[in-house]
């Protein structure tokens, strides 16, 4: 194993590795502290904690992907019908922030672990890229189907990217808190830097080895604060000829919001908008549904 970076790689930090020889790469994070900082904002239910600690992991791991180091990648579940009616987790430079919107009277019906299609029913799930550096963007929609969030980004890469890959992600609520972890594993034919789009599995055997692989990584590995990141993949993936690892972005909770934000956003509205808005002082109460905070914003 080549260790670009150093230490080993705990709580809140994301790791990179590759896999030269297969032209595979994979991202691998554990989350602990920031997590609990961002559930902490709502008293959310067991059923929606779990939800939104899955919906972090994976946007931390494909958050990870961007090499555009002020680029963002938002991954949004909406539904009409369901009992969760919004989910959208972002990921900017290490920041991570996340909400959910649900019905908790039709949720308590649910009993204590609903599937995803009870807590969606029929929704769709779209996750976008935007790459500050460009000024480009790039959103893919697919149908919110299979067991979990994690399933159904592995759907949208294969038909929105046609990259094949691997998402593992488990959840573990402690006395103490809340722990998440999770594994992305890509085929990209040309390494870190290939951009060549799959179109028959077939064509490219040995990413069916690395599945197999990745495929074996157990909930327990990934949610352990006693196995490092570098042990996981390292149990792994030991017997191939190389594995290059890198340290990447230490994760925050980031909501961004200011009231300097909010009286930016404001002041494109008419003034005739504006006058509705304000309550009984003269303040618009600005809700931050990230951080469950409120910012009474005062304008001329």
């Amino acid at each position: 194993m080549t260790d670009q970076g150093q230490g080993s790689t705990g709580f809140d930090r994301v790791l990179h590795f590759t896999l030269p020889d297969r032209g595979a790469r994979g991202r691998a994070v554990r989350l602990g502290p920031v997590l609990d900082t961002v559930l902490s904002a709502h008293a959310y239910p067991a059923p929606i904690r779990h939800l939104l600690a899955e919906a972090l992991t994976v946007t931390a791991l494909l958050g990870a992907l961007l090499k555009d180091k002020e680029g963002q990648l938002t991954i949004q579940a909406q539904t009409q019908d369901g009992v969760v009616d919004l989910l959208v987790c972002d990921y900017r430079n290490g920041e991570l922030r996340g909400h959910i919107r649900h019905d908790r009277a039709r949720l308590d019906e649910l009993g204590p672990a609903p599937s995803l299609f009870a807590l969606f029913g029929e929704g769709y799930l779209a996750i976008t890229f935007d790459l500050a550096a460009t000024g480009q963007r790039y959103q893919g929609v697919v149908p919110l189907e299979g067991t979990s969030l994690a399933e159904a980004c592995e759907r949208y890469f294969f038909q929105s990217e046609q990259v094949p890959t691997l998402i593992r992600v488990a959840v573990q609520t402690t006395p103490s808190g809340c722990i998440a972890g999770g594994l992305l594993l890509q085929h990209l034919p040309e390494g870190e830097e290939g951009r060549e789009r799959l179109h028959v599995q077939l064509d490219h055997p040995e990413w069916e080895h690395v599945a197999i692989l990745g495929g074996s990584v157990k909930p327990e590995e990934l949610v352990d604060p006693a196995l490092d990141l570098e042990s996981v993949v390292w149990r792994l993936f030991h017997e191939e000829p190389e594995i290059r690892v890198e340290a990447g972005a230490v994760l925050s909770r980031g909501c961004r919001c200011t009231a300097e934000y909010y009286r930016d956003v404001l002041s494109r509205f008419g003034a005739t908008e504006l006058v509705e808005m304000k309550d009984d002082d003269g303040l618009i109460q600005v809700d931050c549904a990230f951080c469950s905070r409120t910012f009474p914003i005062d304008l001329p």
